[in-house]
């Protein structure tokens, strides 16, 4: 089963110095016992500080000698100067083209753009990208791993979102094929093997990996073939 962390500094006690060490000391724990990918997604930042935070991440994961792949919820830019492994694409961002020579009689979509920023560095890039739909997983041809949601009914204290359910997850696990999609929205350790049986990779969560249920999902589920980066 794949175990992909996302984070999330508001969720961690202190100040803004407290809660960014933190966040590194959880990613590094992450990686090494055995989480896969790690988001880092911190909408609020500005991008200087997304990306300075970013990089204190992938250091720490470095650091930490596990296997874990760092992907940022940002520009590919920021990503690779961060020196991190991809990045992650909200939903929104996926039906949308880029700007490209006329010539080319199209633009990019974001994939092709995150490839192309990568490739220029002589680097590949592992790209995850959200799905609610299956207009969503159309949109999304050419990642490398899907993260669908929300899976169950989740409840902050801004909102409660009702979940799609197990069913629609099969149906977007198949419509996928063969690439792999990962379960997000209210996912726990209780209901993250329900998910494997739904047909998914793996799973996804923000609050799951902030305590210790996660670690008896780790080598959980069907074998899945991580994409690579160079």
């Amino acid at each position: 089963m794949l175990l992909y962390a996302i984070t999330s500094r508001a969720l961690l006690p202190g100040d803004e110095a407290a809660k960014r060490e933190r966040l590194a000391e959880l990613a590094a724990d992450w990686s090494r016992g055995g989480v896969d990918y790690i988001q880092v997604r911190e909408k609020d930042l500005p991008l200087i500080e997304l990306q300075a935070l970013a990089a204190k991440i992938v250091e720490a994961v470095r650091g930490a000698k596990g296997n874990a792949r760092v992907l940022v919820n940002g520009p590919a830019q920021v990503a690779i100067d961060a020196g991190a492994d991809g990045v992650h694409l909200p939903s929104g961002t996926l039906s949308k083209t880029l700007g490209a020579p006329p010539a080319a009689g199209m633009g990019q979509n974001a994939v092709q753009a995150a490839e192309q920023v990568y490739a220029r560095a002589g680097r590949e890039v592992i790209v995850s990208a959200a799905c609610h739909s299956a207009e969503d997983i159309r949109h999304a041809a050419g990642a490398d791993l899907l993260l669908f949601s929300p899976v169950f009914e989740k409840v902050t204290p801004e909102r409660t979102t009702r979940g799609q359910g197990l069913a629609a997850l099969t149906q977007a696990a198949e419509l996928a094929k063969p690439v792999p999609v990962l379960a997000l929205g209210g996912v726990t350790e209780k209901n993250a093997a329900a998910c494997a049986q739904a047909g998914a990779a793996g799973i996804a969560a923000i609050r799951l990996f902030l305590g210790d249920g996660w670690r008896g999902l780790v080598a959980e589920g069907p074998d899945s073939t991580r994409p690579s980066s160079s």
